[in-house]
This record gives C-alpha cells, sequence and structure tokens, in this order.
C-alpha cells in the first residue's frame, strides 16, 4: 500500500517523501481512512510504528480543505513536554510544502507563559499543549476552543489516568459537543477502557499487532547494594553507543548520573525538574554521542523518540506494567533490535520479583533470571514470597495528594 492509495493530496505526498517516508506503516493505513472520512478513532499501536504521522498527516489534510474560523481549529494533547514538542515538530514539517500553511501552536509547563501568549496573538489553526499549561493559556485568555473540530489525545491512556483526570476534564467541558475526537496509546489497561468510550462516538477501533517488537528482555537477579557498580560492569561490557537508564525519583536520577560520569561514563540526567533549556541540552546530547547514558525517571518513558537507541535499563522497576511497555518501547523501535534490562532485588522493600513477574503476567511472557558474575545476590525471593506483596500499581500521583492536602485545608478553612 502506498500513501497516495490513502488519498493523501500531491502537497503532503511531497511532505512525506521529503521526510523520508517510502511506505505507510500498518497503523497509518488503518488510520488514515477513517480520519480523512471525519470518523473518530480509538487506536492501539505499539511504540515506534508511527501512530504520530497516523494522525498529523489526515488532521493536516483536513485543516487544509475546511474553511478557516477562528481559534483554533484541532487541539493535540500530549502528557509531556518533550511528546508535545515532537508531536509539533513533526506537524510543522509535514505542513512546510502546503500551499496554505496552518499554523502549529506548541505550550507545556516549566517555561514562561508569557512568550507562548505571544506567539498566540495572531491565532492558530493546532494548539499542540500539555494540559495543565493548556488550562493556563485559557486563564490567561489566550485562546479559546469553541472553534475546536477534532480533539486528539496523544498517549490517551496516560492522559485519562488519575493524574490528569480533573484537568482533563476542564479541557473537555470546554470543547463543543460535536468533534472528532481521535485517541491513540500504545496501551489501554481496562482501568481507562471505559472512559475513553465516553468520549469518542461510534469510534472506528483500529488494534495493530505487527508482531512483538525486536527486543532481547533480560532480568538480572542482585542485592540493592549491588546496583550501581553492576550497571557500571554492565554499560563497559555491552558498549552501547546509547542506553537509556530508568530510575524512580530525581534524587536518584541524579546519584546515578554523577556516579557514572565520576567513573569515565559519559552520563546525563533527564527529570520532570529540570528547565526545558536543560532537558533540550541532554537530548541533543544524547542523540549527538556527546552523551552515552541517560539516567531518567519516567518523563522520557513515553513520547520520547531517540534513532538508534540500543538498549533501556529499569535500575529501578516501573509502577506499573503498562509503564514498562512504554519504557522499553524507547528500544527497539521500527523494527530495529533492541536490549531491555531490568535489575530484581530480593531485598527490596517492593517485593520486587512479585512485582515483575505481574509485568511479566501482563505481557505474556517469562523472562529468564540471570546474575553476573561477581554480583550475585545474597539472597532470591522464594515462590512464596514472589507470589505476595506485590506493590500497588495505584498509587495517588503528586498531584492527587496536592489536591487533596488543598481541598483538606480548605475544608479546614470553612470549619468543616
Amino acid at each position: 500500500m502506498s500513501f497516495a492509495s490513502l488519498g493523501l493530496t500531491p502537497a503532503l505526498l511531497r511532505a512525506v517523501r521529503a521526510l523520508g517516508y517510502h511506505a505507510p506503516t500498518a497503523v497509518q493505513s488503518a488510520a488514515l481512512p477513517p480520519i480523512l472520512a471525519g470518523s473518530d478513532v480509538l487506536a492501539l499501536a505499539q511504540t515506534g510504528s508511527g501512530k504520530t504521522a497516523a494522525f498529523a498527516l489526515p488532521l493536516l489534510q483536513r485543516l487544509v480543505a475546511s474553511p478557516p474560523r477562528p481559534g483554533p481549529r484541532a487541539l493535540v494533547l500530549a502528557p509531556t513536554r518533550e511528546l508535545a514538542a515532537q508531536t509539533a515538530e513533526l506537524l510543522r514539517e509535514l505542513a512546510a510544502t502546503l500551499l496554505h500553511r496552518p499554523k502549529v501552536a506548541l505550550a507545556f509547563g516549566g517555561v514562561s507563559i508569557n512568550p507562548q501568549l505571544m506567539a498566540l496573538r495572531g491565532g492558530c489553526d493546532v494548539m499542540v499543549a500539555t494540559p495543565g499549561r493548556l488550562l493556563d493559556l485559557l486563564d490567561h485568555n489566550g485562546l479559546q476552543l469553541s472553534g475546536v473540530q477534532c480533539l486528539v489525545l496523544d498517549e490517551a491512556d496516560r492522559l485519562l489516568s488519575q493524574g490528569f483526570a480533573d484537568e482533563l476534564q476542564r479541557v473537555l467541558a470546554l470543547l463543543p459537543a460535536r468533534r472528532q475526537s481521535l485517541l491513540f496509546s500504545a496501551t489501554f489497561p481496562p482501568a481507562v477502557q471505559a472512559l475513553a468510550a465516553q468520549l469518542v462516538h461510534d469510534p472506528v477501533h483500529i488494534t495493530v499487532e505487527e508482531g512483538p517488537p525486536q527486543i532481547t528482555q533480560r532480568a538480572i537477579q542482585l542485592d540493592r547494594a549491588q546496583r550501581l557498580p553492576a550497571l557500571r560492569q554492565l554499560l563497559r561490557d555491552a558498549a552501547w553507543p546509547r542506553a537509556l537508564v530508568f530510575v524512580a525519583s530525581r534524587y536518584t536520577a541524579e546519584l546515578v548520573s554523577d556516579k557514572l560520569f565520576a567513573h569515565g561514563i559519559k552520563a546525563g540526567v533527564l527529570h520532570g525538574e529540570l528547565s526545558q533549556g536543560a532537558r533540550r541540552d541532554v537530548l541533543d546530547a544524547l542523540k549527538a554521542g556527546r552523551v552515552e547514558v541517560l539516567v531518567a525517571t519516567d518523563v522520557a518513558a513515553r513520547g520520547l523518540h531517540i534513532d538508534a537507541l540500543d538498549a533501556v535499563v529499569n535500575y529501578e522497576l516501573p509502577r506499573s506494567a503498562a509503564d514498562y511497555v512504554h519504557r522499553i518501547g524507547r528500544t527497539g523501535r521500527a523494527g530495529a533490535p533492541g536490549t531491555a534490562v531490568s535489575f530484581i532485588c530480593a531485598d527490596s522493600a517492593e517485593n520486587a520479583e512479585s512485582h515483575f513477574r505481574l509485568i511479566e503476567k501482563r505481557q505474556g511472557q517469562r523472562v529468564p533470571r540471570e546474575r553476573l558474575a561477581g554480583f550475585e545476590p545474597t539472597a532470591v525471593a522464594t515462590d512464596a514470597q514472589a507470589a505476595g506483596g506485590i506493590k500497588s500499581t495505584t498509587r495517588k500521583s503528586k498531584k492527587d495528594k496536592l489536591r487533596e492536602a488543598a481541598a483538606r485545608a480548605g475544608g479546614a478553612g470553612d470549619g468543616h
């Protein structure tokens, strides 16, 4: 199948050729026709399958074909700054060849809102934003959503989760009831499927199973205290040109990065408390080869595209099976081979063995346990221990905790 057979205009066909797209991926072939026809779409496809272009191409074509109106006509929501920035960049690149080029605006938190407000003074056709910053712009009267004809939720499962629930509901209340809704994600856990169904009307369901990505998964048993020296040994033995190491907190990210750097490994750090400029700089350094290992929190787990990322290491396990899928999906993209390594610590307070067994169950794959020479664990969980004590995968987010604290404070002030 070719892009021309999917109904793209000559201008967009030139755009895809300029970007090196030779043929549509499976999700693009399935999604373009119904989106061009105006249908709602709920699409499930693995990471690296081309989901962003699957909605970006038909979205631009429909914008060019429809009469202009005030305010954004399309709204794309993303859960992270990096994903929002990458989506806006692709939309702008695809729009560059169009005669009537739609204006793409980008907004996310962590930077001053003033330049983003200035950029919206002339209006825009497509608004790409994280939910919190979009609400900030609305509070500053920077834009209105009454003219939105199409809503896109990129990484929809994350946007429908608890952490974004309140913000998303506020945004949805401001949108026209009659609109096209497109939901794209690599995972749709049961907990969010009912919420997703409420946002779409008679949707076209797309599930693309292209076979498992070419990711070799490894699970290494060791003690918690052995993780840092074991990581150094693993990185030196494997000699991956680019690797992404996931940890659970900002503190651990900076600690591990500093320790690796002190031992001669070119390491950088990425977490949500860095400025946007610092985040952009370290990603550029990784892509350019000035950084070999990026130590990151889950801010890097979704939407982040790094060409030829050789390996992902779970220094600390993610909170949920869905997060695991997104983490390891940073490697092995678009058919390329990759490696995903997880450290399993029997002496961890979270009962890592039982938690990893839940991850294995959810992905339907057993990963053989192994040990690194010189880093054999002093204890390994028994089957009975591994069967219990699974760490909760529904912990409240920082945002939810802050909201509850504010509500309690407000209640106390009212005498409740």
